[in-house]
């Protein structure tokens, strides 16, 4: 199986990508729901509570995402601190999650917003940077109901775009319409799955526990 990581920045068009290429049966993982499930559990919960206390949590014992991200996206010690108690348990869901699957696929695909920031190339065989105009994703977010000035903060903590497309394998200008993206995401679909059938899968480990 060629393991795929997929990534760009707030607003680009990352999600509007992964289910593309679940239509010509790529198995699709999104690193983001994996997060909202696990902030649903005691034990994840817990950790936050310890590292920003009770002020993230609404009177009913509930997490308040939006104090979470307020916090966080000032701060980039206590953000790093909350990856870290969150990426390794994402890559352990997606590892189970694999190996149930137990090759069913010849290629699967995992949305990671933080890829090259974080280092995880090398979890991967492939990656692919989903990309457009700074203003076109900030147009396209406000349209979703999304306050600018925040995302310009969640803009500022990831790297440039330029410098994801540079260390990408692949890249999708998501500029235009939906059939220029399509066409984009079927032409990167050959070519994976050519490379999963040569067996071309040499560059990573796959995917395993992150050591903290």
């Amino acid at each position: 199986m060629l393991l795929v990581g997929l990534t760009g920045n707030y607003g680009m068009g990352k999600s509007t990508v992964l289910p593309m290429f679940r239509k010509f049966g790529v198995i699709t993982i999104d690193a983001d729901k994996i997060v909202e499930s696990l902030l649903e559990e005691k034990s994840v919960l817990g950790k936050i509570r310890n590292l920003l206390g009770d002020r993230v949590f609404d009177k009913n014992g509930s997490l308040n995402k939006k104090k979470v991200v307020d916090i966080i996206f000032n701060n980039n010690a206590l953000r790093h601190s909350i990856e870290n108690i969150l990426h390794p348990l994402v890559f352990e869901r997606v590892k189970d999650f694999l190996e149930k699957m137990n090759g069913k696929n010849k290629v699967a695909m995992i949305e990671v917003p933080l890829l090259f920031e974080r280092g995880y190339e090398d979890r991967f065989n492939r990656t692919i940077t989903v990309y457009t105009k700074e203003e076109i994703a900030l147009n396209r977010l406000e349209k979703d109901g999304v306050n600018r000035e925040e995302a310009i903060l969640r803009l500022k903590a990831q790297l440039p775009i330029e410098e994801k497309v540079k260390r990408a394998d692949y890249g999708i200008d998501n500029n235009g319409t939906t059939e220029e993206t399509m066409e984009q995401v079927e032409i990167i679909y050959n070519k994976l799955l050519k490379e999963a059938e040569d067996g071309d899968n040499k560059r990573s480990r796959g995917i395993k526990k992150e050591v903290s």
